[in-house]
C-alpha cells in the first residue's frame, strides 16, 4: 500500500486576510514566499509553503497537504484512492512549488492535496517571531469518527497511535505520534493547528512573544499523556487554536510497535493503548483542560 510520508501543509479561507497574515508571519515568524492578490503563501522552513491563507467569509480549514515517497507513483495512489470509490483529480501547477498533484475530498469535506515533489522554500528561514520548525499535526471535530478514520487509515495509510477513550483518536503517518487528530463532535470544524518548536526553552521564549502580544494561553505549559508531548495553545485573530509543542513521542521502528523510552512515560515499553479519560491523559502536570477545550 502506498501511504502518505508527512504532512505538509493547511489551507485557511479567513474574513480578514490582513490580521492573519500578519499574525503568522509577524507573530509567528513564518516567510511569505509568496502573495497574489487574495491568496498567500507562507513557509516555515524547507517546504515551499506552511500555510496557505486565502480571502473567504468564514474561518476554516478548507485543504491539507500530503507528501508520498519520493519512489512512489502518483498514477499508482490514484488508482489506490479510486479503488475506494473516490473520486479524483490530477492537476499541474495547481499551487506555487508544486507542479503535479492529486486532490480529491475527505469524509468531512476538507480537499486533500497529495504529492510527490515539491520545490523547497525560495526564501530563507525567518529570523523574528516565535519560528517553529515545523507544521506538526492538525486535529478535527467530525460528526462521523468512523468514516474519518476509515479514510485516514484505508486510504492515506495512516496508523492508529493511541485513543482516548472511544471518541478521540490520534493518528501517525510516520515517526511522529500525530499528525492528524479526531474526535468526535456535534459539528465538522478544525479544533487546532499545532506547530513543532526546538525544546522547552523555545516553548518559554515563544510564551514571552505572545505575551508581548497581548495574546494570552488558554491552556498549558502543559505535558499530555497522550503522545506525551509539552504544549500551550493560544487563538489567532480568527479564534482558531494554536498549539506550541515540543518533545512528542517517536515511533522509529513499526516492527518493534512501541514508542521511543522516555523517563516519564507510564509504560515499559509505551505502546499504542486507549487511554481513560482522565486528567493524567491530557495532562501528566494535573492542570486539566478547558471545559469547553473539545467543543
Amino acid at each position: 500500500m502506498i501511504r502518505v510520508r508527512r504532512i505538509t501543509h493547511a489551507t485557511f479561507e479567513t474574513p480578514d486576510l490582513e490580521a492573519q497574515l500578519d499574525h503568522y508571519a509577524r507573530v509567528l515568524g513564518l516567510t511569505v514566499v509568496e502573495r497574489d492578490g487574495n491568496r498567500a503563501f507562507l513557509s516555515a522552513g524547507n517546504d515551499h509553503h506552511t500555510v496557505v491563507l486565502q480571502k473567504g467569509t468564514d474561518a476554516r480549514c478548507v485543504r491539507l497537504g500530503f507528501q508520498l515517497g519520493g519512489n512512489d507513483d502518483l498514477a499508482d495512489f490514484a488508482r489506490h484512492v479510486e479503488g475506494h470509490g473516490i473520486a479524483t483529480a490530477r492537476k499541474s501547477d495547481s499551487q506555487p512549488g508544486v507542479s503535479d498533484l492529486l486532490s480529491f475530498t475527505d469524509p468531512k469535506g476538507t480537499l486533500i492535496e497529495v504529492f510527490r515533489n515539491q520545490e523547497a522554500s525560495p526564501q530563507p528561514f525567518g529570523k523574528t517571531g516565535i519560528l517553529p520548525h515545523k507544521l506538526g499535526h492538525i486535529a478535527f471535530n467530525v460528526t462521523d469518527l468512523g468514516s474519518a478514520l476509515r479514510f485516514y487509515c484505508d486510504v492515506l495509510g495512516f496508523r492508529e497511535s493511541d485513543w482516548l477513550a472511544d471518541f478521540f483518536a490520534f493518528l501517525r503517518c510516520n515517526a511522529d505520534h500525530h499528525a492528524i487528530n479526531l474526535v468526535s463532535g456535534e459539528r465538522v470544524k478544525m479544533h487546532h493547528i499545532a506547530f513543532e518548536l526546538k525544546d522547552f526553552a523555545h516553548i518559554g521564549a515563544a510564551c514571552d512573544a505572545l505575551a508581548a502580544e497581548n495574546i494570552p494561553l488558554i491552556w498549558g505549559p502543559v505535558r499530555h499523556g497522550i503522545g506525551h508531548n509539552i504544549s500551550v495553545y493560544y487563538r489567532n485573530p480568527d479564534g482558531q487554536i494554536i498549539e506550541l509543542f515540543t518533545e512528542i513521542d517517536k515511533m522509529s521502528d513499526e516492527d518493534l510497535g512501541w514508542w521511543e523510552p522516555r523517563p516519564y512515560h507510564e509504560d515499559r515499553f509505551q505502546k499504542p493503548k486507549v487511554w481513560m479519560p482522565t486528567v493524567p491523559a491530557a495532562n501528566i502536570w494535573g492542570i486539566p483542560a478547558p471545559t469547553d477545550f473539545l467543543d
